[in-house]
């Protein structure tokens, strides 16, 4: 089912997804690592089809969008996060049990196989902890009307590093990170360690130098945020427009120079990515814990919406 319905439909509509931001065929089979003529005709195939797969396999129209939505975004940065956003939601699909009518109508011996609800399933990870003061933070954000006014055009996600974390597997953080539904965040899975890559990288990052600060979240930035920061005094450090590399995260690689270049002075509480080509602008905003950083996420919102 993966090889044969879900992976070729999500292609197609994160081939469709990334032809709308504006990226050529060339650009996009680079990419997902297909030839032009499969994109094309990935491109030229109506998405009624696809959504119906996807459909089968139990992804709604809404989600399906939303994960193609995220699939781009960590394309563009580096496909190797794409990968690790894949395994997480086809392990959300699987690990709900969204899959399993079709797989029983296909195999109607497994009727009773509850294998990938306990594999990968809810339960899988409760570790208390970390992870609970994640998921404490998280809730908050989701129970938020005015989140979503900061939220960027595609994705959030929320890392916390506890005491001795020294790589993206000791960060606990979303899989498939947090996305706008019906005008409210919502995320897909419950945290967990090491399901961040690019976030968790930021945060180590910063935290080697700001011990202090083991929370992170990404926000939108703009002009407006520009002022609520100002206004509210938080420390910002604004990175260099870095070219995009193939084998890097050109953020994470901007704020290391700009670190060990004494970029780093005084108070620190935002980090500010300006963007690049077909990359928006975003704000890294940093605290001691989760719910520090969600509660100052949560100002900025209502800071954001006032100025409005």
């Amino acid at each position: 089912m993966m090889v044969d319905s879900f992976l070729p439909s999500m292609r197609a509509l994160v081939a469709r997804k990334l032809k709308e931001e504006g990226l050529s065929q060339g650009r996009i089979a680079a990419l997902l690592g297909l030839t032009q003529a499969s994109v094309s005709s990935y491109l030229s195939s109506p998405s009624a089809g696809r959504l119906a797969a996807l459909a089968s396999l139990g992804v709604g129209g809404e989600d399906a969008e939303a994960y193609a939505a995220l699939l781009a975004e960590d394309l563009k940065n580096n496909p190797a996060y794409a990968v690790a956003t894949l395994y997480s939601i086809w392990g959300r699909v699987i690990g709900g049990g969204q899959a399993c009518p079709a797989h029983r109508a296909e195999l109607p011996f497994l009727a009773n196989c509850e294998v990938c609800t306990n594999v990968f399933g809810p339960s899988r990870g409760r570790s208390g902890g970390p992870v609970e003061h994640v998921e404490a933070a998280l809730r908050s954000l989701e129970g938020s009307s005015l989140f979503v006014r900061v939220m960027p055009e595609v994705s959030v996600n929320l890392a916390f590093a506890p005491p001795g974390a020294r790589s993206p597997a000791d960060v606990v953080a979303i899989p498939g990170r947090i996305v706008r539904v019906r005008g409210r965040a919502r995320s897909f899975m419950r945290p967990e360690y090491g399901a961040s890559t690019h976030l968790a990288a930021m945060l180590l990052e910063v935290g080697r130098r700001r011990p202090a600060l083991r929370a992170a979240i990404n926000l939108r930035y703009d002009s407006r945020i520009s002022e609520v920061l100002r206004a509210r005094g938080v420390g910002v450090l604004t990175l260099g427009r870095a070219r995009p590399a193939v084998a890097d995260d050109r953020v994470v690689a901007s704020l290391r120079s700009s670190l060990s270049g004494g970029g780093l002075t005084g108070d620190l509480g935002a980090v500010v990515d300006p963007g690049g080509e077909g990359m928006e602008p975003s704000l890294y905003l940093f605290a001691e814990d989760a719910e520090g950083v969600v509660r100052s996420a949560l100002e900025i919102a209502r800071d954001y919406a006032s100025a409005g």
